[in-house]
């Protein structure tokens, strides 16, 4: 067959490309000669990803609860793939910060409205007995969602209300030792904190510590103050953050709240969680005050911040027992 100008023109391209390298087009091209076509499962490893699930009880809702929080872990992932983009950008653009942006609420998006697999797609019954097997293991543990977090603020946004004034010019360790995720793994009887946060900090504290370092100037709030000053008009920017603020402070752990009362609340006293965390108080939006970006809401909207949907959700759970 004859050889199109437009394949030449390839050709020429790639002997230019690998002679620039130092190296023999001819070889390259053997190699795409003998290699085999690609197929759909071996790109994705798809044999095995369905192969990671490893129950530790016969209940087969178990192997629900696993495949959601891998899931979930996945978009998780995805999430920190576009606040590198966006942290490491080198002309960073208020375009390419919001489009990031929407791609974060898009994947909180869908986390959000398929936890319902979580808080109705298993059987009461066989969660309450699995569960124990979990021990200490918690979905608390997750330690992409606080790098998330990380990313997403200042640092000092991310410490216990209590002491969030009194730390602002601290440092980044000092800050660190009254994270507010740290009160909500504490032992309900003594205060102590409990198995599943000792591993935690553990396993992540180093890469915490190190990463909120890394973001202290290039967090999502540091990059918007940034391009504001600038003179940007950072109008859309700020409307995807405060969706971003709602996706991660409200209806994330309001989801979690959810499922907790579905499945942990028992009258007159409730379940506790699988790693002892004190999930009446550290789930509600309202008891925590999270917000990344307080700069973006009104006093009156921080108040009130998660209370009207904390309320209502739990007023629709009860009505349905």
């Amino acid at each position: 067959m004859d050889f199109t100008p437009e394949i030449k023109d390839k050709l020429h391209k790639l002997q230019e490309k690998y002679e620039a390298m130092g190296q023999d087009m001819a070889s390259y091209l053997d190699g795409l000669l003998y290699a085999d076509f690609l197929t759909y499962w071996d790109y994705i490893h798809l044999d095995t990803l369905l192969s990671l699930q490893s129950p530790k009880t016969p209940f087969p809702d178990e192997e629900i609860f696993i495949m959601y929080h891998q899931i979930t872990e996945l978009y998780f992932k995805l999430a920190l793939h576009e606040c590198k983009q966006v942290s490491t950008h080198p002309e960073l653009t208020v375009q390419f910060f919001t489009d990031r942006i929407k791609r974060i609420n898009a994947y909180f998006n869908a986390l959000t409205t398929s936890f319902e697999v979580m808080v109705n797609g298993m059987e009461k019954e066989q969660f309450l007995k699995f569960r124990m097997s979990l021990l200490p293991a918690s979905g608390f543990q997750s330690g992409q969602y606080r790098m998330i977090e990380i990313c997403a603020t200042d640092f000092n946004r991310l410490v216990d209300k209590s002491k969030r004034e009194e730390l602002t010019n601290s440092s980044i360790e000092e800050k660190f030792e009254y994270i507010y995720w740290k009160f909500g793994a504490t032992e309900l009887a003594t205060g102590k904190q409990t198995l599943t946060l000792k591993q935690f900090i553990k396993k992540y504290a180093a890469e915490f510590l190190a990463l909120a370092k890394e973001r202290e100037f290039s967090n999502f709030s540091a990059l918007y103050h940034q391009l504001a000053a600038k003179g940007e008009d950072v109008s859309q920017l700020a409307e995807e953050l405060r969706k971003l603020d709602l996706y991660v402070n409200v209806e994330w752990p309001l989801s979690h709240y959810k499922s907790a009362v579905r499945y942990l609340e028992k009258d007159p006293v409730d379940i506790a969680a699988t790693g002892g965390t004190n999930w009446q108080k550290y789930l509600p939006p309202r008891f925590q005050k999270r917000i990344f970006y307080p700069f973006l809401w009104t006093t009156e909207q921080m108040e009130e911040w998660g209370k009207g949907w904390v309320l209502s959700v739990l007023q629709t759970l009860r009505n349905e027992k």
